[in-house]
């Protein structure tokens, strides 16, 4: 025996679900979020994971380094992390805080070598365009051992 109110109950019950569906969709990522995101996961892969082919696409096509121990470009890049594999494979970035300003994406990092490293609080500076990478400045200080206070570097 087929019920004839069935058919028109679904329907309203696919629309309501439809409705609701569409309703609930997250909304797009701002430029600005697009951007803190694009950073994150640039450093996972090129500090963490030291895989320069994985985190090169979230470079621009030109690439500025301020750091005085990095070249510029993406090949001054792959050299850099190059080093960390070799000379630093078991160091780890921990990122403790990003800040978004417009096309800058800052991070405040703790930074160690290895287990049992102190380590350093980094804070890693990141300018881009068109949701890539295109400039890159960082300030490094060292863990100490002792500090004048009790409230810790991160």
């Amino acid at each position: 025996m087929r019920c004839p109110y069935l058919t028109p109950l679904l329907a309203a019950a696919a629309l309501t679900l439809s409705a609701c569906a569409q309703t609930t969709a997250a909304p797009p990522l701002s430029q600005a979020e697009t951007n803190r995101r694009n950073v994150l996961a640039f450093y996972d892969k090129a500090l963490n994971q030291k895989d320069a082919d994985a985190a090169v696409q979230y470079l621009g096509p030109r690439y500025v380094q301020h750091n005085p121990v990095a070249a510029d470009g993406v090949e001054g890049f792959r050299q850099f992390i190059g080093y960390l594999r070799d000379k630093q494979p078991r160091s780890h970035s921990e990122i403790k805080r990003s800040f978004v300003d417009g096309d800058y994406v800052i991070l405040h990092v703790h930074a160690v070598n290895g287990p049992g490293d102190r380590g350093s609080a980094i804070i890693d500076i990141f300018k881009l365009e068109n949701g890539k990478i295109v400039e890159h400045w960082d300030a490094i200080q060292p863990v100490p051992a002792k500090a004048a206070n009790r409230n810790g570097m991160f």
